[in-house]
């Protein structure tokens, strides 16, 4: 378990192709200066991953748009062998509401399609906050 976050801005809700992804980690020198990466940066071979990320987002519905979501990396006993675990990519979105432009926090206890098991969503993050 890390206590590293990414954390991806959309500028425009509803508008996914436009972003920017910003690692959040700490290294042997302690917490990094962050960095951000525009949608045009994320490198080919993880677009896959960023593209599960999106569509957990639009299950949201047409009421809630994402504007922030926080991915942190998360490890869980397997149900059937609790001696061994699973590394998913948990989601928090802050959503603005598309008619009253309220805002509200969505976790995967929310929507579970949030926890992403995929072993790309995992490489995606690893990739970003430089994990080996």
């Amino acid at each position: 378990m890390s206590n590293a976050e990414i954390q991806i801005h959309f500028p425009r809700p509803g508008e996914w192709g436009e972003f920017t992804l910003t690692p959040i980690y700490r290294d042997a020198g302690g917490y990094r200066p962050p960095v951000r990466y525009a949608s045009n940066e994320i490198p080919a071979e993880h677009s896959p991953a960023m593209q599960a990320v999106v569509a957990a987002l639009v299950g949201l519905g047409e009421d809630w748009q994402a504007v922030k979501v926080w991915a942190r990396l998360k490890e869980f006993f397997v149900a059937d062998n609790p001696m061994r675990t699973l590394e998913t990519v948990e989601l928090t979105v802050e959503a603005v509401h598309a008619e009253t432009k309220g805002r509200r926090m969505f976790t995967a206890r929310d929507y579970p399609e949030f926890t992403v098991a995929s072993p790309a969503a995992v490489d995606f993050f690893k990739y970003f906050i430089k994990h080996k």
